[in-house]
């Protein structure tokens, strides 16, 4: 089923209303998606644990390093994520009910949003290299660059997968790439999330 017969009225048939109603019972996406984001959640997981050991052996620095971190930009990457996500859950539902232009312009804004969030990121990490905190500055900006780079690159591979699901929501194709999109897009945020938890604000 396509995304533009997603929100139709029963069709009196027993077997179709069926196989709709499967369809709308699955895992929203694909499962290879599914699949690839609980791993990569649990390999960015472990890069966290691994930051949170060392930062009780070596709680100083970690404290005089997070003193030097941009808070204001930190908070303004987060409003800007969490307003792409809620597009891009905007962009779905319009997609599942057959509101192909409500859909592409939803996952159009997400996606403006995640060239908004590399600019600022680009410009907080010219901030700190400017000011001499580069890569083997400390154990904590060593871990800063890492763990923001590393979601840095998500973000950008998200941005070509939301292209994708705008090439694919302008054919009228499955809404099921849209789902897949918004799954991966939506696992970025939440390692964000994580990432400003312990990276900006924990103390």
């Amino acid at each position: 089923m396509t995304w533009e017969t997603a929100g139709r009225m029963p069709s009196h048939d027993p077997e179709v209303d069926a196989e709709i109603g499967q369809e709308d019972s699955r895992i929203p996406g694909d499962v290879n998606m599914w699949v690839f984001v609980v791993g990569d959640f649990v390999i960015f997981s472990t890069y966290l644990v691994v930051f949170m050991v060392d930062r009780h052996r070596d709680v100083g620095v970690f404290l005089a390093g997070q003193h030097h971190v941009h808070l204001g930009l930190g908070v303004l990457n987060t409003v800007v994520l969490l307003t792409s996500s809620l597009l891009v859950a905007r962009g779905t539902a319009a997609a599942r009910d057959g509101r192909g232009r409500a859909a592409v312009a939803a996952v159009l804004g997400a996606g403006a949003c995640g060239t908004v969030f590399i600019t600022v990121k680009a410009i907080e990490w010219a901030i700190e290299i400017d000011s001499g905190r580069t890569f083997p500055s400390s154990t904590f900006f060593m871990y800063y660059y890492m763990l923001t780079g590393i979601h840095l690159f998500h973000v950008v591979l998200g941005l070509v997968i939301l292209g994708l699901v705008v090439v694919n929501l302008r054919r009228q194709g499955s809404r099921r790439l849209t789902e897949a999109g918004a799954t991966y897009w939506h696992m970025v945020d939440l390692l964000w999330l994580l990432i400003f938890a312990v990276v900006y604000v924990m103390r």
